[in-house]
């Protein structure tokens, strides 16, 4: 008794010498495939709240846990239901997975969201979602946006006891209005700017457990009522972290982050804070071999569900088809847990059966895969009706993007379909130029298409045996130089230095040349320190071997051979006729594994100075291009960011920068000269500046977070794109064309059509882009994205009757009517809305 008043009268003492109320938000991170030990984690959690009534909860634990938790556990499940209904307890992210956000679609961030939302919702039917706060560095720069129209009121931009992956910068004091690239806004507490990163740690920002230190910062800075934070681990049995009764630690007050906001700050500020993306300093083991699987399978299962909520809606206005809703949540549902934080953090950490989350992620991308590809299929077959003419097949070709597309298509001809000749016209009557080629080691038709916004054309496609046969592919050998060119580029591949292009005219851009002769790197190269020599390897040290793979009026392609550091590689570089696009296909055949980074490193566990930060060091390939003091820009979910990064190097964990490339990044003179734009299939890394050329992280091998040894143990294939450009990326459409490389048209053959050619949406000339179209109940969603157009009024069309458009949030709630007017083709409305900026229609026929 002595000792709890004594510890009372210390607390006491202690809060008038620092002058304020020092406050906590505790509470409990994991879920059933991160870490939570269903046999007793819940009543573990009811027992805590039984025995402490002064003591708060806040949750972030994945929805689908619940599931489980109600089967094993029922009487224990209903106890946790009856006190999550108070106000002790606060779910604080109800994303479905629990994903890190910056490294994901836009569109995925709002169906983890939506799912996550509606799976807490079914067990606790009165939940309200007023704040987002995670444990670990789920953040990106568009969320105010999305959180507002989720209903969300607040946010927390403090991650303290889990900052392996990174942390945000630190800004502001008590409250700060954290501001979108729209213009939202929604009130936050952030990584105070005296906040600083915990010494002797990894992990840590000061807020961790209230010590000393961190409050008396807090005094000195202003701040009235200063709060740490931790989410424990579900799997710990530590109960509250900072003690309970008379020992809690410097007399805190454990509160739910609602009960902060709402009873404890002063509940509003006039600190705005436009967050970049680069304030979100984050790094992950990029340039790994099973990062870099993980994120390609990732993207593509991203792109396939676009493309398929898409396909599922063109052929509903048409035709009525309706998909199946449970394939469709089934496929979001692997495809979001394939998103997890953990599956890219801790890959080979083990879950059920003793498979790893790579595993996991391969066998749940390919469940994503086989529905939307089945979707697909019975959309496009769903169109099969109308007249069958002769020995010809009907060829329907469809755009899953609001805009219309001409660009070159590769049909697979199907079976019996051989002919080296083929007769094909379109909509109208004319015949095409065509080709028939072999891809991939089976015939297909080549030709330039032209297809409506959100639509389809139609052709009909008939043997021609008087028309010219297929052009084979010619072997080049070794070379002084080889010219790739077409009416968009002419391209110099030097084959005595390792395949790299040493000229690049684009003649779209006023014959502009790309290449950097004065550079002391080389456009392509391969380079990379390979540190058990001790020395930096390129490409260009042995000369490559350059077979022309395709050479026809429609496509130009070579294969590159060579080797880096005696290793062998294999790089197809291809140009089509009319399409700014210079694809690359990039594969690299290791012998065995070898050494890729800054140095050989034994304690990256704990260490701040870590070999896998600096992406100078690691395997890249490199753009050195012929541009005057470029900007950089890149894109983030919902998000261009103009980095305003001097370089991208750095070797510790305590001076991370965002070098993160989702999509693409982009290099543009001022003055709206000249640009070049690099695609990326994947989310990965890149190192620019301080006489470093823009590079793409390839490859890195050797010791990473928590010491694992990330090695080579397949080969390396990776695809990525340059376009070079006039202007910046807004007005050059780098946006748009990367979509265009996301999302490639569609062609399926059928014996019975309508040779006819329809848009459903068209977006054309607004800046927007359909984020999402997908079928709910007997509406259709429509989720529009002004990418790159400016705040004026936009005309949409849709292709069909519409008896009413309304708009809706997140949530699905009615936040206005939209006027519509009705046209010959179909319904026209009038949309205004910022750059970045989203909003939801709900289309009634």
């Amino acid at each position: 008794m002595k000792c709890g008043i004594l510890t009372i009268l210390f607390s006491s003492i202690y809060t008038l010498a620092c002058g304020q109320q020092a406050y906590f938000v505790d509470g409990f991170h994991g879920g059933i495939y991160g870490h939570y030990p269903v046999e007793w984690k819940t009543k573990y959690m009811t027992d805590l709240l039984s025995a402490h009534p002064e003591w708060r909860m806040c949750l972030e634990i994945e929805p689908e846990t619940w599931d489980t938790v109600a089967v094993r556990t029922p009487a224990d499940y209903e106890r946790f239901r009856s006190m999550a209904a108070g106000k002790r307890v606060e779910f604080t992210n109800p994303a479905y997975a629990q994903p890190y956000l910056y490294n994901i679609s836009g569109e995925s961030m709002i169906r983890q969201f939506a799912y996550g939302m509606k799976s807490i919702r079914r067990h606790f039917p009165e939940v309200e979602f007023a704040t987002y706060s995670v444990e670990e560095p789920c953040f990106t720069s568009s969320l105010p946006q999305i959180l507002a129209q989720f209903g969300f009121k607040y946010a927390v931009l403090k991650n303290p006891n889990t900052c392996w992956g990174g942390y945000t910068a630190p800004y502001g004091g008590e409250l700060v209005n954290w501001i979108g690239p729209d213009g939202s806004s929604i009130l936050t507490v952030p990584r105070y700017a005296c906040e600083e990163l915990e010494k002797n740690s990894v992990w840590q920002t000061t807020a961790w457990g209230n010590e000393a230190n961190y409050i008396k910062a807090c005094v000195g800075h202003g701040i009235a009522h200063p709060v740490g934070m931790t989410f424990q681990d579900a799997g710990w049995r530590r109960g509250p972290w900072l003690g309970v009764g008379d020992s809690i630690k410097r007399n805190s007050i454990y509160v739910t982050w609602r009960e902060y906001f709402e009873n404890i700050s002063n509940g509003k500020t006039g600190d705005d804070y436009r967050l970049s993306q680069e304030d979100v300093r984050v790094s992950l083991m990029w340039g790994s071999q099973v990062l870099q699987r993980i994120a390609r399978q990732v993207r593509r299962s991203e792109n396939r569900l676009a493309m398929a909520e898409k396909m599922g809606v063109i052929a509903h206005l048409s035709n009525g088809y309706r998909y199946s809703q449970d394939n469709l949540d089934e496929a979001w549902r692997t495809l979001m847990l394939a998103q997890h934080h953990d599956s890219w953090i801790v890959p080979y950490n083990r879950l059920r059966r003793q498979r790893t989350w790579a595993d996991e992620i391969h066998k749940w991308t390919t469940s994503t895969n086989v529905l939307c590809d089945e979707l697909i299929t019975g959309a496009a077959n769903s169109f099969s009706v109308g007249e069958a003419r002769g020995n010809g097949l009907y060829l329907r070709v469809y755009n899953t993007l609001g805009v219309p597309r001409r660009e070159m298509v590769s049909a697979t001809l199907p079976g019996g379909f051989t002919h080296a000749g083929l007769n094909v016209t379109d909509a109208t009557g004319k015949k095409l130029e065509t080709l028939v080629t072999t891809i991939d080691n089976k015939p297909a038709l080549l030709f330039e298409a032209d297809v409506p916004a959100l639509g389809y054309a139609t052709y009909f496609v008939k043997p021609d045996h008087k028309a010219a046969k297929k052009n084979e592919p010619k072997t080049g050998g070794k070379h002084d130089g080889l010219v790739l060119e077409n009416g968009m580029y002419r391209i110099v591949v030097d084959p005595l230095k390792g395949g790299v292009i040493k000229s690049l005219v684009a003649k779209k851009e006023g014959h502009r040349e790309f290449a950097d002769a004065g550079s002391e790197y080389a456009l392509g190269e391969l380079r990379g320190f390979f540190y058990d020599e001790g020395v930096f390897h390129s490409s260009t040290e042995t000369a490559a071997e350059v077979v022309v793979v395709q050479e026809n009026r429609f496509e130009k392609s070579v294969r590159i051979q060579g080797h880096i550091a005696s290793h062998p590689f294999t790089q197809t570089i291809t140009i089509r006729e009319g399409q700014r696009k210079i694809d690359f296909d990039l594969t690299i055949n290791w012998k065995h594994n070898v050494g890729i980074g800054a140095y050989r490193q034994a304690d990256a566990y704990n260490n701040n100075r870590r070999a896998f930060y600096n992406g100078r060091f690691k395997l890249n390939v490199l753009f050195p291009v012929n541009l005057e003091s470029p900007a950089l820009y890149k894109d983030a979910p919902f998000d261009v960011c103009r980095s305003e990064l001097e370089h991208t190097h750095f070797n510790t964990w305590d001076s991370i920068k965002h070098n993160i490339i989702l999509h693409w990044v982009d290099l543009a003179e001022g003055n709206d000269k000249h640009g070049l734009a690099l695609l990326s299939d994947h989310t990965t890394s890149y190192s620019y500046g301080d006489g470093y050329p823009l590079g793409l992280t390839v490859q890195f091998s050797g010791n990473g977070l928590w010491g694992r040894d990330y090695s080579i143990n397949a080969p390396t294939n990776i695809r990525f794109a340059i376009i070079p450009h006039r202007k910046e990326w807004d007005a050059s459409g780098v946006h748009n064309e990367n979509l265009r490389w996301n999302e490639p048209l569609v062609c399926s053959f059928l014996p019975h059509a309508t040779l006819e050619n329809v848009s459903l949406i068209d977006v054309a000339g607004s800046g927007y882009e359909i984020s999402a179209a997908y079928l709910c109940d007997d509406d259709i969603i429509v989720r529009l994205f002004n990418a790159d157009g400016d705040n004026a009024p936009q005309t949409i069309k849709f292709g069909t009757p519409l008896s009413k458009v309304e708009e809706i949030d997140l949530n699905g709630n009615t936040v206005a009517g939209i006027h519509t007017t009705s046209t010959k083709a179909g319904t026209e409305l009038e949309l205004k809305m910022p750059r970045f900026g989203l909003k939801t229609l709900k289309l009634t026929k």
